[in-house]
């Protein structure tokens, strides 16, 4: 591994300390002097705080005049609840930047060019891929306007959510419960349907092994038009709570997005689960299966408007992990070319 190469996983390391759920990317940034030696690292704590240019440059002081700075993602020239980092830069006197990855964020884009207007050297840097991957749902959102959709269900080996009573706790055992409530801890927001929340009355919050909740929680929403009880357990106070008179998955989508969210995990309901898959609006498909069978009982997911085989929604398998005898498989929609 090459000096360039070796200095930006130290970034991306840093960068992963980060929020990932955050309205803003996660963000390493590197210093080292004008001899090579690291004086200064850092990364983004989350929206408001220093981002990860600043908070290298304030640890490498003086020494960072005449360095060079390795950061995963292009430099911002743009001032929101913070300064522009490419001022920060240039104020320190750094003569290089190398960055991974270009932003695609229109109010942010352009730092490298005008960095490289103030006369700094600038160029993209090594491992992009791997910081493509740390904030593939981020960039998803800004390349696309959308934030990246999961849909989460857990079914018996023969597809059914519950049984033919409505029951349907529990369907999987204790470890796939967990590995939903990292998956949470991952997301922005975790959206319901109002069928959902009112058959079955979920929290929705993100708990720790012995069961309380987690201290950052993403956004609980609810879709339809329906209300809820003053005692639905969605309206506990643990975590805020989004209701969107809708059913259109694209509304919910946007208003999403204007609250910086970028993950989205989708769990309720079949209905508007297939609401979502027949608008083309899930990126991702996280299914636990439990060695179960029903014979009977709701699907997971409604009508797709499918007649025959030909037209079935394929997916491609990108992981599958035994879960103390549950499975999880994760697959993705093929798109169209």
């Amino acid at each position: 591994m090459d000096e360039s190469t070796a200095l930006m996983q130290r970034a991306l390391d840093a960068a992963r300390l980060g929020p990932e759920a955050d309205p803003n990317p996660r963000v390493g940034c590197v210093v080292t002097d004008a001899v090579g030696r690291v004086v200064g690292v850092g990364h983004h704590r989350g929206a408001g705080t220093p981002h990860a240019e600043v908070e290298a440059l304030a640890a490498a002081g003086e020494a960072a005049r005449g360095g060079t700075a390795h950061v995963t993602l292009e430099p911002c020239h743009h001032s929101g609840r913070t300064g522009p980092c490419t001022g920060a830069l240039l104020d320190a006197g750094v003569a290089a930047v190398r960055y991974a990855v270009p932003d695609p964020d229109p109010a942010a884009a352009g730092g490298a060019a005008h960095l490289a207007a103030a006369g700094v050297d600038v160029a993209p840097g090594p491992l992009r891929d791997e910081a493509e991957q740390l904030n593939a749902t981020w960039l998803h959102a800004r390349r696309t306007g959308r934030p990246w959709v999961v849909w989460k269900s857990a079914t018996t080996l023969d597809g059914r959510t519950a049984a033919p009573d409505g029951s349907s706790r529990w369907i999987t055992g204790e470890s796939a419960r967990a590995d939903v409530h990292a998956l949470r801890a991952r997301c922005g927001a975790v959206v319901v349907g109002t069928g959902t929340a009112l058959a079955d009355d979920p929290a929705l919050t993100v708990r720790d092994a012995s069961g309380s909740p987690a201290a950052r929680q993403p956004l609980r929403v609810v879709v339809g038009t329906r209300p809820l009880p003053a005692d639905a357990r969605l309206l506990d106070g643990t975590a805020e709570v989004l209701a969107l008179d809708t059913h259109d998955p694209s509304t919910v989508l946007d208003a999403l997005l204007e609250r910086g969210v970028h993950h989205v995990l989708l769990e309720g309901g079949a209905t508007l689960a297939a609401a979502f898959l027949r608008a083309g609006l899930v990126d991702e498909v996280v299914t636990y299966v439990a060695p179960a069978l029903l014979g009977s009982g709701p699907a997971a997911v409604a009508d797709l408007g499918t007649s025959s085989i030909d037209g079935a929604l394929r997916l491609e398998t990108v992981d599958v992990t035994v879960l103390d005898g549950d499975v999880r498989i994760t697959a993705r929609p093929r798109r169209r070319s």
